[in-house]
């Protein structure tokens, strides 16, 4: 059992670290302290949905059905380049560079959305999360063990970038920073998007 536990727990600790779009949503919102524990909760509890649903047979029907897995990947395209085209439009006016407070801060509901949106309608998330961490876990001897210890990395992960993002703020929260994050965030989904297209 604790193999498994252990065996989901680095496998998923290795996919979710590497920089993603949905690592840069909590990112920024955590930067924002805009709902950024929520966003959290809901990406850790995203990631052990797909994690289980992968393990116990989705993963198999993905596979099986190409049709699935081009709606997936085109329908990904078109929101990662729209999501970035938002993010290069703030990184090029001059509202980037006020502070979310003086904005206005969105409601919960629209960012738990956004944040749904950036988890769901991005095709990685069904490649790595749902067929390799799937795939794998469906051959572990406790697949159950196995996607508690994705779930664990998730937890680990997410809350301890919402939370030292946000402990960071006051030292990140400066004019350049809004501006070079929503740079690279555009430039991210972007690379994302041709990866896709090309492959």
């Amino acid at each position: 059992m604790w193999q498994s536990y252990t065996n989901g727990l680095l496998v998923a600790f290795g996919l979710i670290m590497a920089i993603g779009t949905q690592n840069a949503f909590v990112l920024a919102q955590s930067l924002r302290r805009e709902h950024h524990l929520p966003v959290a909760a809901l990406c850790v509890l995203c990631d052990a949905l797909l994690v289980a649903a992968g393990v116990f047979g989705l993963a198999t029907v993905l596979m099986q059905n190409p049709t699935l897995l081009a709606v997936a990947r085109w329908g990904g395209v078109v929101f990662l380049i729209w999501y970035g085209s938002q993010a290069l439009r703030r990184a090029c006016s001059q509202q980037s560079l006020q502070k979310q407070e003086d904005q206005g801060l969105r409601s919960r509901r629209a960012v738990l959305l956004s944040a749904l949106a950036v988890t769901l309608l991005n095709p990685h998330v069904y490649l790595d999360t749902v067929l390799l961490i799937g795939s794998l876990g469906a051959q572990q001897t406790v697949p159950g063990a196995y996607v508690a210890g994705a779930a664990s990395a998730s937890l680990l992960w997410f809350f301890t970038l919402a939370l030292g993002a946000a402990w960071l703020a006051p030292w990140l929260a400066r004019p350049g920073t809004w501006r070079l994050l929503d740079l690279l965030v555009a430039v991210m989904m972007f690379a994302v998007a041709a990866q896709l297209v090309l492959s």
